[in-house]
């Protein structure tokens, strides 16, 4: 049923709701009351929609994490050169974390939901199937010699290490990224997975 007051239904009121508070506060300093007070909803209301402040964080980080690997696969497989793809994703990377920066501050600063908490499930599925879709991109690449064959814990750091420590920064108010800078951490990545020549 949807709220009068702005014509979303309780349970979008909530969610965005604490995209808010948990990018403000941070998920552990975040209350019950705080969640229901920034939505505007009941207790009951609450309660229809969510078991407590944790099946909230679940559910917002598995939607943030799908947007996210949504995002990077699209653009992954819009380029079929493996330097194109590897500095498009870097780029790909600041571009989504600046444009969703609530969504990006949470995949950043909190630990996902484990397999036994609300959400952790679906994180787990996402991810196996997120990283089967990248290495399905790599393997090619990899064949060819141009890549190198990496595990994908390793792969992530050297790929994405970097630009996300710059986000960390930016976040936090200490440093505003360039595109020059943007530029070079997309260089990196490159110089980090190629395979180079004996």
């Amino acid at each position: 049923m949807k709220s009068a007051k702005n014509g979303r239904d309780g349970r979008t009121r909530i969610v965005e709701g604490a995209l808010r508070r948990f990018s403000q506060d941070g998920v552990s300093a975040t209350t019950l009351a705080s969640l229901r007070e920034e939505s505007g909803v009941s207790v009951g209301s609450f309660y229809h929609h969510f078991a407590s402040k944790e099946h909230v964080f679940g559910t917002l980080y598995a939607e943030t994490l799908d947007m996210y690997q949504d995002a990077f696969l699209a653009e992954l497989r819009s380029h079929e050169g493996a330097r194109e793809g590897v500095e498009a994703i870097v780029a790909l990377h600041m571009s989504w974390c600046g444009e969703h920066r609530e969504r990006a501050h949470l995949l950043i600063s909190e630990r996902p939901p484990k397999r036994n908490e609300p959400g952790g499930p679906e994180v787990a599925e996402s991810r196996r199937v997120f990283f089967r879709n990248v290495a399905d991109w790599w393997r090619p690449h990899m064949k060819a010699g141009v890549l190198q064959p990496v595990p994908p814990t390793m792969c992530y750091v050297l790929w994405l290490g970097p630009a996300v420590e710059m986000c960390r920064l930016w976040f936090a108010g200490a440093h505003q990224p360039t595109e020059e800078e943007i530029a070079s951490l997309c260089a990196a990545a490159w110089q980090s997975l190629r395979r180079h020549e004996d």
